[in-house]
């Protein structure tokens, strides 16, 4: 692919998490979280979108989320499990990005965590198709939502305003 093709970031937020005692990190999926997942999936596969590359956080209910997710897929894409996904500030996220995505790659998911999914979303986000800016800012990230954004820039031009946002979807749709 060559550096001025057109990108894809796919941004999903970890299904529903479960709340036992144990360290934040640490937390499972709850029930609606494990049905939600999936169904994420298989409406992503349903748009006719593969991610070249998947990039998800280290805590357990992103890891849970992503091998739930990633089952529904027509191929699994290569995965970089990345601590400083966890709990990552819009900012942060932007900078990984830059760092770990090779050029060649066109299409990228991440598996975060809010707040930083959907100021990641709404700081990329330069343009976006009918309602989906105005319905992901009075929604919320719902867990288990996707959004996609297309841009014309390199990886490592990455920053806010260079995206825009085709599609936002939830399991609550």
């Amino acid at each position: 692919m060559s550096v001025d093709s057109s990108r894809r970031i796919i941004v999903l937020r970890h299904a529903k998490a479960d709340w036992p005692a144990v360290p934040d990190h640490e937390r499972p999926l709850a029930d609606r979280g494990r049905k939600d997942a999936p169904v994420a999936g298989r409406w992503l596969a349903g748009t006719g979108i593969t991610p070249d590359l998947a990039l998800c956080s280290t805590s357990e209910r992103t890891r849970e989320t992503w091998k739930l997710f990633a089952h529904e897929l027509p191929t699994r894409p290569r995965t970089v499990y990345e601590e400083r996904l966890y709990e990552a500030s819009p900012g942060r996220l932007i900078e990984v990005m830059q760092e770990v995505v090779p050029e060649e790659v066109g299409t990228v998911l991440l598996v975060g965590h809010n707040p930083g999914v959907q100021g990641l979303t709404e700081v990329l986000a330069g343009g976006f198709e009918g309602d989906t800016l105005p319905r992901l800012r009075s929604s919320g990230f719902p867990t288990s939502a996707v959004a996609v954004l297309t841009l014309d820039t390199p990886w490592k031009a990455l920053e806010p305003g260079v995206g825009h946002l085709t599609t936002f979807w939830s399991p609550k749709d």
